[in-house]
């Protein structure tokens, strides 16, 4: 038993002493042994990398393949709705102008008063020394010629009140002015004194009457 423990110590002895001989290897000139290089791993980093690039770069082409496609097909229905388009746009211009001419033109009809409205007031309100000869409804107004009772001082006084409470009556407001169309003058036939009164309608809008 002896013997067999002092074996293998010296054997254990013998593995720990260094060699012998100096070593005269170049591990620089020595050829690479390994399995794997590790240029391998450095070129397939490069490769994959690469091809990642190369993927992402066709993905994106496809992209903006599919839309200028889309783009393409949108700017064709543009293009044949445009003629429609261009068509409504015009017609609804000519509609706005001929809207804002019959606008216009019923604010001027609205802003005349009605014929038989005036004739009841004119009516209503006439003074018992004042008769109304005639009524002369013309574009810009109205003329009315009146037969005045008394001499010119008195007649000329009662025209002069009545073409006042024409002017202050809240019912011919649609009227903006009440003047004398010409001085006051005898009738020869009638004796009475003869008048006229002139009434214009208001300005209606863009200053025509």
């Amino acid at each position: 038993m002896l013997s067999l423990f002092r074996k293998k110590s010296e054997e254990a002895a013998a593995a720990v002493m260094p060699a012998w001989h100096p070593n005269f290897r170049d591990y620089e000139k020595l050829p690479d042994v390994k399995v794997v290089r590790t240029a391998f791993f450095v070129n397939g980093g490069a490769v994959f990398v690469a091809l990642g690039l190369a993927v992402y770069v066709a993905t994106q082409e496809v992209h903006l393949h599919t839309l200028g496609v889309q783009i393409a097909e949108e700017q064709a229905k543009i293009d044949r709705a445009k003629k429609g388009s261009d068509q409504a746009v015009a017609a609804f211009k000519k509609f706005q102008a001929e809207e804002a001419v019959t606008l216009e033109v019923d604010g001027f009809v609205k802003s005349k008063p009605a014929v038989s409205a005036v004739i009841r007031r004119l009516g209503d309100t006439l003074p018992p020394d004042v008769a109304i000869d005639a009524l002369d409804f013309q574009a810009d107004g109205l003329v009315i010629r009146l037969a005045v009772r008394g001499d010119a001082v008195a007649a000329s006084g009662r025209a002069t009140a009545y073409l006042e409470q024409l002017k202050a009556d809240k019912e011919l407001s649609q009227f903006s002015e009440f003047i004398f169309a010409q001085a006051p003058e005898r009738n020869p036939v009638s004796g009475r004194i003869s008048v006229q009164f002139r009434l214009r309608y208001k300005t209606a809008a863009g200053g025509k009457k």
